[in-house]
C-alpha cells in the first residue's frame, strides 16, 4: 500500500469492502481448475487499496476522498479549534455562578458595614477560587468522565484543551483568586478560598472512588462560601456565619443524594462509590435527615437576630415542602421522587436566601457606642455655647 507521509495523529482509517470480494461472496464458492486459476487473480484484485485525502483549502470540506471508487479511504479528522467558550466549560461556569451567589448572600447577611469595593473583589476572588477547584476536578476525572453518559461530551473528554492546559488554567486561577482576596479583602477569606480548593480537589475528589463518606467531604466544600461572604464583610467568622454555613452544608444532601439516585448506573460504570451505588437505602435516609435538620437550623437564624420572626414562618414553608419531597423518596426511592425532591431542592436554595435578606434584622449600634456618640454630641454643644 503506498501512501504519502502525514501527520497521523488526528486520522482515523475507515475500512470498505472491495467490490471483488462483494461479488465473490454473492456468487459462492466455485469449484474446478477454473477456479483455482481464477483465486491468484480474484486475491489481487480484491487487496485493498488505500488512497490518502488531499490537503485541502482552509474552509473547504475535509471529509472527501481524493478517489471517490476507492476501497479504502484514510479521512483527516482535525481537533476543535480552541474557543473561550472552553473555559466556561472547564470551569462548570453554571455551577460556579451559583456558588458565588452563596458567597454574596453571605456578604448581605453579615451585620457590618458594606463595601461595594469589598463585595466586587471578594465575588471576583471567590469566583476564581471556584473556577480552579472545578478545572482541577476535570483534569483529575477525565478517564472517568469518558464512561459517563452525563459526563463524557466535556471539555476535556472531547479533547477540546490539553489536560496540562487544563491545569496550568486551574491553577493560575486558583493562585489569582487567593492572592486576590488576600490583598483586596482579607486574610480569613483568602485562608477560607484556598482550602475550599484543598478540600476539593485533594480530599473529596480522590474520596469519590474509595468512599461513601465524599459527600460529607463535598458538603463542607458547599459550606465555605457563604462563610467567606460574612468573613469578607466583617472580618471575621462571628456564629452567624457558621449558622449560614450550617445551612448550605445540610442542603447540599437532599440536593445530591436526589441527583445521584438516577446517575447510579452512571456512577457504578465509572467505579464511584456513592451511597446511592454503595447503600440506596441510607441515601434516602440522610436526604430525609438533613432535610429536617434545616428547621431549626433556620430558627437559629432568628434566634440569633439577623432576621425578623417572620422568617420563621417563611422558611417553615419553604423547607417544609423539600422535606416532604425527602420523606416522599425515603419512603419509595424511584426515579420519579429523586426528581422530585433535586428540583425542589434547585428552588429551595436561592428563595431561603432570599427571604433571609428581605426579613434581615436592622442592626442597631451596639449600648457603649450610643453612649459615645451622646457625649461627643454634647461635647460639641459644649464648644459652641456662648461665653456669658
Amino acid at each position: 500500500m503506498h501512501t504519502t507521509r502525514a501527520n497521523t495523529s488526528h486520522r482515523a482509517v475507515v475500512l470498505q469492502p472491495s467490490a471483488a470480494l462483494a461479488s465473490a461472496a454473492a456468487a459462492g464458492p466455485a469449484t474446478g481448475p477454473s477456479a483455482a486459476a481464477a483465486a491468484p487473480a480474484a486475491q489481487a484484485e480484491a487487496a485493498p487499496k488505500a488512497q490518502v485525502q488531499a490537503p485541502a483549502a482552509p474552509g473547504a470540506p475535509t471529509d472527501q476522498p481524493l478517489e471517490p471508487d476507492a476501497d479504502v479511504h484514510l479521512r483527516w479528522k482535525l481537533e476543535p479549534d480552541f474557543q473561550l467558550s472552553f473555559y466556561k466549560d472547564l470551569t462548570k461556569a453554571k455551577l460556579s455562578a451559583f456558588v458565588v451567589l452563596t458567597t454574596m448572600a453571605g456578604y448581605a447577611m453579615a451585620p457590618g458595614a458594606t463595601s461595594v469595593a469589598s463585595l466586587v473583589w471578594t465575588t471576583v476572588g471567590t469566583a476564581l477560587c471556584v473556577a480552579s477547584a472545578n478545572s482541577i476536578n476535570l483534569w483529575v476525572e477525565a478517564p472517568y468522565d469518558a464512561q459517563m453518559a452525563r459526563t463524557r461530551n466535556r471539555v476535556l473528554v472531547r479533547q477540546g484543551m490539553s489536560p496540562a492546559h487544563a491545569f496550568m488554567a486551574g491553577t493560575a486561577s486558583g493562585v489569582t483568586g487567593v492572592a486576590m482576596l488576600y490583598a483586596l479583602v482579607n486574610p480569613i477569606t483568602a485562608f477560607l478560598g484556598g482550602l475550599n480548593i484543598i478540600i476539593y480537589t485533594c480530599i473529596y475528589t480522590p474520596m469519590k472512588r474509595t468512599s461513601i463518606a465524599n459527600t460529607w467531604a463535598g458538603s463542607i466544600v458547599g459550606a465555605i462560601p457563604p462563610m467567606m461572604g460574612w468573613a469578607a464583610c466583617t472580618g471575621g467568622l462571628e456564629l452567624g456565619a457558621w449558622v449560614l454555613g450550617a445551612i448550605l452544608y445540610a442542603w447540599q444532601f437532599p440536593h445530591f443524594n436526589a441527583l445521584a439516585w438516577n446517575l447510579r448506573p452512571d456512577y457504578s460504570k465509572a467505579g464511584y462509590r456513592m451511597m446511592s451505588v454503595v447503600d440506596p437505602g441510607l441515601n434516602a435516609r440522610v436526604a430525609l435527615r438533613y432535610s429536617l435538620v434545616l428547621f431549626p437550623l433556620s430558627y437559629a437564624v432568628y434566634a440569633l437576630g439577623i432576621v425578623t420572626p417572620w422568617f420563621l414562618l417563611d422558611s417553615s414553608l419553604v423547607n417544609g415542602y423539600m422535606a416532604w419531597c425527602a420523606f416522599r423518596f425515603w419512603r419509595d426511592s424511584t426515579d420519579g421522587s429523586a426528581r422530585k425532591l433535586f428540583f425542589s431542592s434547585l428552588v429551595h436554595l436561592p428563595l431561603i436566601l432570599a427571604l433571609m435578606m428581605i426579613h434581615k434584622a436592622a442592626v442597631s449600634a451596639p449600648a457603649e457606642e450610643l453612649d459615645a456618640a451622646a457625649e461627643g454630641d454634647a461635647d460639641a454643644e459644649a464648644s459652641v455655647r456662648p461665653v456669658q
